[in-house]
């Protein structure tokens, strides 16, 4: 394999300017001409949990790129990274430093929601394309999207859909949520409501809880919403936020008879570090890891713990198949020309760890799916039971409805 270099920016913030590279062979005359550079943005900082995993994911398929001889020809694919804080700002800002210094040819990244919308904006004044690895909200591929950017996860409205599938069987009629108060949490909120409301007409929302991403108080969390006495609970916070709402919630009986439904929190970032502490019977959206046997799953997950020594996690596939589609469309267009490869990116299909995904020409949104099951601790560990893999493409709004979001 080539050889890698880590690069760390002077100054105090050193850890934040951190870029890895694949760096190219000694001769590019020899292994097909210049390496195709692609400029990487995300909050490791900010959230290692997810973000190292999903860093070991794309320099995975980075690795499994070049091994099998490059793109175009021959040439290799270089990854410069950088790392934005968790602030749009800082995203902007090292955005048009690598497409200015470091002369990158196409942007992937971001896990914040406004962070990802920034970068997004900034791709298309720029016409640069961008692969958006996580950010969830609607907006980027609909009432905010443009040609440059696309979008790999499943979104607030598409894994809402999934969760709200479950939810409407409950008899549940009394709805509590809690949710951090920026563009991820508001979107994932509302469409629960909306799409709920559409579903069963006889529920009602009695309490709402918007802690600031980060920062959630959970003790006054946690009595104001047992205070509205709901039926069931739908939660969207993540990380260490979700972990103090999940003690305090169990300390204070919260969850005693009430299903709580919630996003993201069977997926093993979130759900390992609470060890024996994870709620048993929520009804979530996650990564069953060690449970999924599908071919290309499997041949994944084995590749990736031979090279990193640990399994992978959520990100980790987030990053792998960003890259690979990357990859893949590099090659379906013949060039790094950034139009033919924005031409090549709307309608590409490529397999992946969860099967086969296709970036919808419509609205450039992919339709990787999602697991959605139950948690429970086994063996001193939180895990998903019951679950299922929930296609993308079957949890999409109407065409009819996309284009009345979505700007010409």
């Amino acid at each position: 394999m080539n050889r890698r270099h880590l690069l760390l920016a002077p100054g105090a913030a050193a850890l934040a300017a951190a870029f890895w590279i694949a760096a190219p062979s000694a001769s590019h005359a020899q292994s097909g001409g210049q390496p195709i550079r692609v400029g990487e943005i995300n909050s490791y900082t900010g959230l290692p949990a997810f973000t190292i995993p999903y860093r070991q994911g794309w320099q995975l398929a980075v690795e499994e790129v070049n091994a099998a001889g490059g793109l175009l020809g021959g040439r290799k694919l270089e990854v410069v990274s950088r790392d934005d804080a968790g602030k749009p700002d800082d995203a902007v800002r090292v955005a048009q430093e690598l497409l200015s210094n470091e002369k990158v040819e196409l942007l992937a990244g971001t896990y914040f929601s406004h962070v990802g919308l920034a970068v997004a904006d900034f791709a298309a004044r720029n016409k640069v394309p961008f692969v958006a690895a996580e950010p969830l909200t609607d907006a980027i591929t609909w009432t905010k999207g443009n040609r440059y950017t696309f979008r790999l996860r499943p979104s607030t409205y598409m894994q809402a859909a999934m969760l709200v599938e479950e939810a409407a069987k409950l008899p549940a009629k009394r709805w509590a949520t809690v949710a951090p108060n920026y563009e991820y949490g508001q979107s994932a909120v509302q469409w629960f409501r909306q799409l709920l409301s559409e579903k069963r007409p006889d529920v009602e929302f009695v309490a709402e809880q918007w802690p600031a991403q980060g920062k959630l108080e959970a003790g006054p969390t946690v009595q104001a919403l047992a205070a509205a006495k709901p039926d069931a609970i739908f939660n969207v916070t993540f990380g260490a936020d979700l972990a103090k709402f999940v003690r305090e919630g169990e300390g204070r009986g919260l969850f005693r008879n009430r299903t709580v439904v919630s996003l993201l929190t069977g997926e093993p970032e979130y759900l390992d570090p609470m060890k024996d502490e994870a709620p048993e019977g929520w009804i979530v959206t996650g990564y069953p890891q060690e449970q999924i046997d599908t071919p290309e799953h499997k041949a994944f997950r084995e590749a990736y713990a031979k090279r990193f020594n640990e399994p992978p996690r959520q990100g980790s596939v987030v990053g792998y198949a960003t890259f690979k589609a990357i990859a893949a469309a590099v090659e379906k267009a013949g060039s790094t020309d950034a139009e033919t490869v924005v031409d090549a990116l709307s309608g590409l299909a490529l397999s992946s760890p969860f099967g086969p995904i296709t970036f919808r020409a419509l609205d450039h949104q992919a339709t990787m799916g999602a697991y959605v099951g139950k948690t429970t601790v086994k063996n001193g560990q939180g895990v998903m039971t019951g679950w299922r893999y929930a296609d993308g493409a079957d949890y999409l709004p109407s065409d009819e409805a996309v284009r009345k979001m979505r700007p010409e």
